[in-house]
């Protein structure tokens, strides 16, 4: 009998460990998704805060490339710390056209987890409008990698490849806010 509660609750314990890593690993997609949202949802936070923030979810040695075509071109490959703060930098460097909005949406989640290193898949859409008037309605596969550090799920792979872009109407959209409130100070009531 003991050993059939022993082996009951490895079970448990497994299965609670498993959805854990999940939603830590769900957490961290979010949040890197979040930090590269236009105009970004924490108000005050610099564009140097930013980068490091967004940084801080990639392990020291983790890669982020742009596979296919048209992503290799655009996005690259980078790898390790030096070269992701470079290639943020480089995304969130002022230019023109100015970009004035950038949502990030994600669907069709796939998370496996196997000990401390993890592998996710989504399909994520985002539209992207410019100053010029100019819009597009990106939508990507996203294959990454996690493994734990220090006890910290991190991400040690981001992998992207395009699955289309359209070209949207300019004034599609309506009322984009310069700023976003949501993430503010004021007090709930």
């Amino acid at each position: 009998m003991t050993s059939s509660i022993e082996n009951q609750i490895r079970f448990l314990t497994e299965k609670v460990e498993t959805l854990t890593a999940e939603a830590d690993i769900r957490r961290v997609v979010s949040r890197y998704m979040l930090l590269c949202d236009v105009p970004l949802p924490e108000p005050g936070m610099t564009t140097e805060n930013r980068i490091g923030a967004i940084v801080d979810l990639f392990s020291d040695d983790a890669t982020w490339e742009g596979v296919g075509s048209y992503y290799e071109s655009q996005f690259g490959f980078s790898s390790g710390r030096a070269e992701l703060i470079k290639h943020f930098q480089g995304f969130f460097h002022p230019r023109e056209p100015e970009m004035l909005l950038n949502c990030h949406y994600l669907t069709s989640e796939h998370i496996t987890v196997d000990g401390d290193r993890a592998e996710g898949k989504w399909v994520h859409f985002q539209p992207w409008i410019f100053s010029d008037g100019s819009s597009v309605l990106r939508s990507s596969r996203l294959f990454n990698a996690f493994k734990k550090v220090g006890g910290i799920w991190k991400m040690s792979r981001y992998r992207t490849e395009n699955v289309f872009i359209a070209p949207l109407t300019p004034g599609w959209a309506e009322n984009i806010p310069k700023e976003s409130v949501l993430s503010g100070t004021r007090a709930v009531g």
